[in-house]
Formats: C-alpha cells, sequence, structure tokens
C-alpha cells in the first residue's frame, strides 16, 4: 500500500496579515498560501494535490531534528532545525506595518539565521497559479530577482538566498548559514503588468529585517490591548491572534477558516470552502474578542455586514466574501486530488443563497451587546436594525436549514427559533432603552408566540428536554447555545437535563459530535464537532459543574497541535484533525469556554 505523501493536518502552522494566509508544515514547506487575499486562489496549495498544486520549501539538506513554536503575542512562527553540524532557525511571517490596512506589503517573508555551527539549506520554489492549474512564466528581473507571471497573478522573488530557474517554472538552490549569519527570501504579490514595467522596488536585506521588526511591533501592540487572564491565557491569547489573522483589515469582514475542501471525514464529500465571513461565526467571533477587550473588531464587523446587505434586511445573506461579494458561486476543481485523496475540492460555497433565520437574532444581539459597551446604534443603524426585528416578524414560522446548513429539507429547528426570539427581545430591549418610538407591543407579542411554539414543540415533556427540531426526538448541540442569548437560564432545570442529554447522545470519546449521524443526507461519518465540546464545557461551568467543565474543556484542549491551533473536527479514533484549518468557530469557542471557566463573560440577560 502506497504511503500517503499528505502530512496530518496538524503538522501545519498559520500566518496570516489580516489580508493573505498561508500553512506552513513542519518541514518548512508551504503547502497552501493566498495572496493577496486569504480568499484568491492559491499560489501554493499542495495541500490539495502533492504533485500539481505547489509549495515553497526550506529545510536543511542532511537528517535533523524540528522544533517550533511562535514568537510570542504574534503570527511569526519560528522553526528551529538541528543537524548534526549546527543549529538554525527559520522564521515566517506575512509582513506588517501600521496603516497596512489600506497599503499592505503584500509579502511573505522568510528569514534563516545561524544558530550555531553550520547548516546546509536547499530551497525549492514552485508556484502554481490559480489552484494548480498555471505553471508560472518565471525570468529575471532587473538582475537581483525573478518574477513568476501566470494569468492574472505575479510575485516578485528576491533575497540573498542563491537560486537559479530549473525547469522553466521553478527556483531552486542550497546554501549554508553560519553561527550569527542570516539568509533572507522575499516574495511580493503584485499584479503582472506593475512587474512587466520593472515597476516594483526590490527590498534589500536591511529592509527586510526592519520588516520583520516591524511586524513584531505591530503584533506586540494589538496583543497588548488583550485582557487575557487566568490559567488559561496563554490559550485565550493565542486563540485570540488566531481570529485577528482571519480577518480582512479593509473591510471587517472574518473568514471562518483559512482553508477549502479540507475533508470532516476522511476520503470523503463533505469538502467545503470556509474562506468566506458567515454572519453567525463573526458575530460570535466579535463576541468573544469583546469579552478579551478587542472591541475594535466589533464595530469594523457591524458596519461590514451594514454595508454587505446595503442597509436591508431583504438584501441580508448568511455569508458574503471578506470583501462583501455577494455571489459565491460553488464549483468543483475536477483535477486536484483533494487532501489524501479527499475529492471534490470546492470553491465557493452554496449555503450563500440558504434560509438561516439564526442569522437576524446574531446581528441585533451583537449590537444590543455594543449597545451595553456605551456604543448605542446611529439613526441609519437603527433603521437597519428595526427592518431586521420586522423581518423576523414575518418569516419566524417558516422552516430553515438551520446553524449547520443542512442540504436538505429545511426544518423548524429550535435554534433557529430561539435566535429568531432573541431578535425580538433585544430590539425591544433596545428600542425602550433608546427611547425608540416603534411597535415595541407588536413586537412583544410575536416574542410571546415564538416562545410558546419551542415551548410546546420544541421540548420532549416526557423527558423534559430541548430538542433539534419541533416535534422530533433528536438531540442537537446546538442547544447548548440558548443560554447565551437569554432564552432559558444556565441553571434552569430544563436546561441542566438538556445538557445532560446532549451529553448523553452525541459524546464520543469524552467529546461531542454535533448531531447524530445520517442526520444531514451526506455519505459518510464526520469526527467529533470541537467548537461543540467547548460550548458543553462553558454550558457545565455555568451551571457550577466545574470539574466536569474542566475536564471537558482539557479534553477538547488536546486536540490542539503544539503551536495551539484547532481544526474544526477531530478524528477520535486516528487520533488527527479533520475539516479546514484553523477553525475560527473552535478558537471562539475556546475562548468563550475560557472565560466561563475563569467566572467571567455572562453578560447576556435572563429569560424575557
Amino acid at each position: 500500500m502506497k504511503t500517503s505523501p499528505y502530512p496530518p493536518i496538524d503538522h501545519y502552522g498559520f500566518i496570516a496579515d489580516c489580508h493573505s494566509a498561508a500553512l506552513i508544515c513542519r518541514s518548512g514547506s508551504i503547502d497552501w498560501c493566498c495572496m493577496p487575499r486569504l480568499d484568491s486562489n492559491s499560489c501554493f496549495g499542495r495541500i490539495l494535490d502533492w504533485d500539481r498544486a505547489g509549495y515553497c520549501r526550506i529545510a536543511p539538506s542532511a537528517t535533523h531534528e524540528i522544533e517550533r513554536g511562535y514568537r510570542n503575542g504574534s503570527l511569526i512562527l519560528e522553526t528551529i532545525f538541528e543537524t548534526g553540524s549546527g543549529r538554525a532557525r527559520l522564521t515566517d511571517c506575512f509582513t506588517m506595518r501600521s496603516g497596512g490596512a489600506h497599503d499592505p506589503h503584500h509579502q511573505l517573508l522568510r528569514i534563516v539565521e545561524g544558530l550555531s555551527g553550520s547548516v546546509e539549506l536547499s530551497l525549492t520554489i514552485a508556484a502554481r497559479f490559480d489552484m494548480g492549474a498555471v505553471k508560472p512564466w518565471i525570468r529575471r528581473y532587473r538582475k537581483k530577482a525573478y518574477i513568476a507571471l501566470g494569468g492574472c497573478h505575479g510575485l516578485l522573488i528576491s533575497g540573498d538566498m542563491p537560486m537559479e530557474i530549473r525547469q522553466r517554472h521553478d527556483l531552486k538552490g542550497t546554501f549554508t548559514v553560519q553561527a550569527g549569519k542570516r539568509r533572507h527570501l522575499s516574495i511580493l504579490h503584485r499584479p503582472p503588468e506593475i512587474l512587466d514595467d520593472d515597476g516594483v522596488d526590490i527590498p534589500r536585506p536591511d529592509e527586510l529585517d526592519r520588516r520583520l521588526q516591524e511586524t513584531i511591533e505591530w503584533w506586540d501592540t494589538w496583543t497588548d490591548q488583550g485582557r487575557c487572564t487566568g490559567p488559561f491565557a496563554d490559550q485565550l491569547k493565542r486563540s485570540a491572534i488566531v481570529l485577528k489573522g482571519l480577518s480582512n483589515a479593509p473591510t471587517g469582514a472574518i473568514a471562518a477558516a483559512a482553508t477549502t475542501s479540507l475533508p470532516e471525514a476522511p476520503g470523503g464529500s463533505r469538502n467545503w470552502d470556509y474562506r468566506f465571513s458567515w454572519i453567525r461565526d463573526s458575530s460570535f467571533t466579535v463576541r468573544a474578542l469583546s469579552q478579551l477587550n478587542f472591541v475594535k473588531e466589533a464595530d469594523g464587523f457591524r458596519r461590514f455586514i451594514e454595508r454587505s446587505a446595503a442597509g436591508s434586511a431583504r438584501q441580508l445573506q448568511v455569508l458574503y466574501g471578506i470583501g462583501g461579494e455577494r455571489r459565491l458561486h460553488e464549483y468543483e476543481i475536477e483535477e486536484l486530488e483533494g487532501y489524501r485523496g479527499a475529492r471534490p475540492v470546492r470553491v465557493g460555497n452554496a449555503a450563500q443563497g440558504q434560509v438561516q433565520l439564526d442569522a437576524y437574532g446574531e446581528i441585533i444581539d451583537l449590537a444590543w451587546r455594543w449597545h451595553c459597551r456605551g456604543h448605542s446604534p446611529n439613526d441609519d443603524y437603527w433603521a437597519f436594525l428595526v427592518d431586521l426585528v420586522d423581518k423576523v416578524c414575518h418569516s419566524w414560522r417558516s422552516a430553515d436549514r438551520g446553524i449547520w446548513e443542512f442540504r436538505g429539507q429545511p426544518q423548524h429547528f429550535v435554534h433557529s427559533k430561539v435566535m429568531c426570539w432573541a431578535a425580538l427581545d433585544d430590539g425591544i430591549r433596545l428600542a425602550e432603552g433608546l427611547g425608540r418610538d416603534e411597535p415595541v407591543e407588536a413586537w412583544t407579542e410575536t416574542r410571546q408566540a415564538v416562545r410558546r411554539e419551542v415551548e410546546t414543540k420544541g421540548y420532549d415533556d416526557q423527558r423534559g428536554v430541548f430538542v433539534q427540531a419541533f416535534e422530533r426526538a433528536d438531540m442537537d448541540a446546538a442547544l447548548l447555545l440558548l443560554p447565551q442569548v437569554g432564552f432559558v437560564a444556565y441553571d434552569d432545570p430544563r436546561m441542566i437535563r438538556t445538557t445532560d442529554a446532549v451529553w448523553d447522545e452525541l459524546g464520543q470519546d469524552k467529546l461531542l459530535r454535533r448531531y447524530a449521524d445520517g442526520q444531514d443526507g451526506l455519505p459518510g461519518t464526520e469526527g467529533v464537532f470541537l467548537a461543540c465540546s467547548f460550548w458543553l464545557a462553558e454550558c457545565l461551568a455555568r451551571q457550577k459543574r466545574l470539574e466536569q467543565a474542566r475536564q471537558v474543556f482539557t479534553d477538547a484542549l488536546a486536540t490542539g497541535n503544539d503551536l495551539g491551533l484547532f481544526a474544526e473536527e477531530f478524528d477520535t479514533t486516528a487520533g488527527e484533525m479533520l475539516g479546514n484549518f484553523p477553525q475560527g468557530l473552535t478558537h471562539l469557542s475556546l475562548i468563550a469556554a475560557a472565560t466561563a471557566l475563569n467566572g467571567e463573560g455572562e453578560d447576556a440577560a435572563g429569560p424575557g
């Protein structure tokens, strides 16, 4: 049986600059990189096709040991190689600068520094544009660098690592680094027409060192704003940094993950593109970051949604491109084999056209929490919120696809109905708190009607628990979210019984699935859903069942890699990560659970 060349997902580190993103393997290989935006088609992408989609690797020529970690408080990844002749450190980052939100470098920087003795390293740059479809034309650029051109893509490759063109489409070289010496590699993304005109300056090695220092300072400044305390302070900080890396600086959007088509089931077809901004996930993200005092992101996302929906509830959709794009047509790239043969590789996401009623509640709940922090909506934003509440009044009785975006028949999901209730509840509280003249009486009647429906059709009287959907007995991990918006108190006996039922029926190897097998109509069986395990830990903590909460949290925490990064799911049999990576929903749920264990962060009002 042929051994797969694909490393486990947990072998990867993540770097980003709030524009672009990349995954770097323990081996020193960049196997995924999307520039100039996180949702651009990849220029290095062999994580989805080992032979076809390209990579950039720097590693010792000799047998070596590896250790790695992030420079504290940053997305600057440091990998230390140790050979029989010496030690060298590889530093990887996207360069940052003050004011870079709208004028970024769009630069991938790799620096090798000798730590002791001498180390010989090899370099391979095999760019493949448009998700592996284009082998670039590589040529000299002003005698000091190279350019890689293909279609609408262009890279300027420079530095003081020796390299030469091989087989027309690649760059390769070998060099030795001594203790105390540095070698640099800069990869700038630029439009090919600018590179054709020799219109880009080639950064010198000393300038590259300066940009690394500026990047360190940028991350230090950002992380210093946070308030990460308690026994899980390091995990809180790392998760916050990951979420920041998934954001898009110019627009305020926050991507769900940095990748597409990493499978939720080994070798299967549960492969989706998560490089977009979901209202739900992004709302959770800014809520989590606000708890840690990173409040600027909340306002940025609020503005992004208002702009993307054009201020109208009727034009709201459940996800957008990170630039606000609405058309995210899903298609398959048939020529790519997929990670470990998991086909198809998808770009775009058909969920853009789904009805997911919880989105209205997420936006209004975010506005309420923002108001509680002293940032009340102005007249324009208030008009948008009123439009959303009115939309809920007319739509809440409809079936939808739910939080898990089932592609079968719409259902009356309890979580969706509760978020409709939350939209009305927060709308009422905002109107009363702001002294706005709105139809609060009608909103109140509708809120009561939603509660009656949930407490009758969405509640199993025999077991005394809430259920996944109206008049069904199935459990759903999303029920653990009901107390977050104040529909039911965490310590309400109904919620305690629901928590236990979710744990009993969906638990697997000390972690939690999101729903029972076979409910989504897709082939194969997915892994445990890590965000749900952190939701369970948070619920237990809020219910003062602290010993159980800590155990669940610890078990979920153990699924992260050595860098503190988490995927979407985990295969408990194989002991490997599954799904897109790093997954924002997992990281933000970790923050919520750790905050609960710290005895902080519960700011939702009680039942209305």
